[in-house]
This record gives C-alpha cells, sequence and structure tokens, in this order.
C-alpha cells in the first residue's frame, strides 16, 4: 500500500512539474456547470485560442433549464465571444497557474413553454445581446489538464462557474 501511495505522489508531481498555461498558437477547450439565480444547472462549453502568451480569444455556448410550477418550462441558451487577459506574466505568477479577466459579448434567449405552447413571458424583452466582463483562475495538474473557476461572463452561468479545462 505504502508503494501504491509513493508511485501515486511521484505521478502527481511529475504532471504538475510540466503543467504550463496556455500559450500563443494553442488551444483550450472549457467544459463547465455553473451558478445562473433560479435557471437551474447551466451547463457550458468554450474554445480559446492564444494569439499571444497572455491574450487568448475565445467562443462559449451555455444552456440552463428549469421547470416552474404547473406546466411552465423555462430554457436559456447563450451563445458568446470573449477575449481574455491572463495576468502571469506581468504578476509572475507561477506556469501551473492562470489567472484571468476579460470580456464578453453574448446572445442569449430566453423561451418559455406553457401547456407544450411558445409564449413570451416578457413581452419580447427577454432575449438579446449583453456585455460583461468575467474573472477566472485555472490550476493545470498535468501539462494539459486544469480545473478553472470563473465569476461573471455574459452568458447563461455569468453567476459563476466551475469545471475542466483540456489544453491541445
Amino acid at each position: 500500500m505504502k508503494k501504491r501511495i509513493i508511485i501515486l505522489g511521484m505521478i502527481f508531481l511529475f504532471g504538475s512539474i510540466h503543467a504550463q498555461r496556455i500559450q500563443k498558437g494553442e488551444a483550450q477547450i472549457n467544459v463547465d456547470i455553473g451558478v445562473a439565480n433560479g435557471w437551474g444547472l447551466p451547463v457550458s462549453v468554450g474554445v480559446d485560442y492564444a494569439i499571444h502568451n497572455d491574450i487568448t480569444v475565445g467562443i462559449e455556448g451555455s444552456y440552463a433549464s428549469e421547470k416552474y410550477s404547473g406546466d411552465i418550462k423555462g430554457s436559456w441558451l447563450g451563445i458568446g465571444a470573449n477575449g481574455n487577459y491572463h495576468f502571469n506574466t506581468l504578476l509572475k505568477i507561477p506556469n501551473k497557474w492562470d489567472v484571468y479577466a476579460g470580456a464578453t459579448l453574448a446572445y442569449n434567449s430566453f423561451s418559455y413553454k406553457y401547456n407544450g405552447s411558445d409564449f413570451d413571458y416578457f413581452d419580447g424583452k427577454s432575449s438579446g445581446v449583453g456585455f460583461a466582463g468575467q474573472i477566472g483562475g485555472r490550476y493545470f495538474f498535468t501539462q494539459n489538464l486544469a480545473v478553472h473557476v470563473e465569476l461573471g461572463g455574459g452568458t447563461v452561468a455569468s453567476g459563476g462557474k466551475a469545471g475542466l479545462t483540456y489544453k491541445f
């Protein structure tokens, strides 16, 4: 048992030594579960591409649905583009950590169904384009895999989200 623990510890240590945040020309995919303030449990998927060691651009899609009293079901779909500045170089943060902030421009669509029929609960004012900021961080525990947390953003998970990042 002791040998197994030592071997697992060495594998984890070896993987974390080579861990590195995204660099120019690389991409990463993010898969998240979020908080949406009464809109159920949103899920989101996004891809980021590094145009500079400190700057990424990306796209993201989020979806959440919630069943309310009776036969009312609401759903929210968000699709957005984002840009982030990564503070590692500026603040001399080790590359296994990734601290960033940026902005998202997103289109969010809300819809409701009542007894199987669509209706517009907010009189046409519930969908549209929004602009928001976000701040987040990642920890790469292997060369390509990280956990991350983000607050803000312009899609359904803008209350906050957490998930996994895979760098490729």
